[in-house]
């Protein structure tokens, strides 16, 4: 029966709920707005993995959706946009936004999370403001390359094999 318990705290860290940080809050009274904030709004697991799936096939959706205007690179880059910014924005119902953006922020994604927000940025801008599709499909293509990078930070030591791999796939030397 402990194991059991021991499992379900386990699997409450992991989506979010953090019932001992809670009681350290209150104990230390010593709490910010954010931390007012989290109390407040807290949602059960249930309307967490709703809120993930909902989001996440939503951001699939746009993801997919923007494929069928492939060749208007203005509405492709926002479509294709809006979709990561929903699938991403999903795993914040999971693990709640404070975490989602400590890690984040984390030294060892931090490099990668700015030049994914970044090229997100740069592909919005592109296509609603400079209505230039080479630099929209640009744009694009660095959106995905850091989305991928980005995604290969949560995967431990699949940036390093990925970069040799491609060090070796790319060498001129023989």
């Amino acid at each position: 029966m402990e194991k059991m318990n021991k499992a379900m705290e386990k699997m409450k860290m992991l989506v979010g709920i953090e019932v001992e940080q809670e009681e350290e809050l209150q104990s230390s009274n010593m709490s910010s707005f954010i931390d007012d904030f989290n109390r407040e709004c807290t949602l059960s697991t249930q309307q967490r993995l709703y809120g993930f799936a909902t989001c996440l096939v939503s951001g699939l959706a746009c993801t997919l959706l923007s494929m069928l205007v492939f060749f208007n690179p203005i509405k492709f880059g926002i479509t294709f946009t809006f979709g990561n910014l929903l699938a991403l924005g999903s795993t914040a119902f999971l693990i709640g936004p404070k975490r989602q953006v400590t890690m984040m922020l984390d030294p060892v994604r931090i490099y990668a999370t700015a030049i994914y927000i970044a090229s997100m940025i740069i592909a919005l801008f592109c296509a609603l403001y400079v209505h230039n599709k080479l630099l929209t499909l640009l744009a694009i293509i660095l959106e995905f390359g850091a989305l991928v990078w980005y995604a290969l930070s949560y995967i431990p030591f699949a940036r390093s094999m990925v970069s040799k791999v491609m060090v070796a796939c790319f060498d001129t030397e023989f």
